[in-house]
């Protein structure tokens, strides 16, 4: 196979016949798991109040704790909708990724562990060259922001 141009391949048959297939961008997903000092109700409040928001990452938050609510993030660098919260324990949201058909979604669950919190991260739909900036960006921003804060 011999990449043509993004989203086409190529591949070359004995006959020298070229066959075009066309696929269409591939989506990833991205289980992350994390352990913050604090309990689910502070990390909640931290993730959903925009004055909290903007403590921990020294930018500007727009957010709601109202499902079919758009949200901003990071001074407008993450946007979306929120879907559902369970106060203290679940965030789901849908991120935008420009014209993307797919919906991106996370969700944020939080557990209780003794002075800590467990946090599953779970994202669906990145699309395959925002990858890496956004598995990067949960490591170092979103939750490592959030840990140093609490944790200082």
């Amino acid at each position: 196979m011999h990449s043509i141009k993004k989203g086409l391949r190529a591949a070359v048959i004995p006959q020298k016949a070229l066959i075009l297939v066309v696929t269409e961008p591939t989506m990833n997903e991205l289980r992350k798991y994390y352990r913050i000092k604090g309990t689910p109700s502070e990390l909640y409040a931290a993730l959903t109040n925009p004055f909290s928001i903007t403590l921990w990452t020294g930018s500007q938050a727009r957010m709601t704790e109202e499902p079919e609510t758009e949200f901003s993030l990071f001074d407008g660098d993450i946007e979306g909708k929120n879907l559902s919260f369970e106060k203290d324990s679940k965030i789901v949201q849908e991120w935008y990724f420009g014209d993307q058909e797919e919906k991106s979604i996370v969700t944020i669950t939080l557990r209780p562990d003794r002075l800590y919190t467990k946090i599953e991260l779970h994202h669906l739909n990145i699309p395959d060259e925002a990858f890496e900036d956004i598995a990067h960006g949960w490591d170092t921003y979103y939750f490592g922001g959030l840990k140093e804060f609490f944790e200082k």
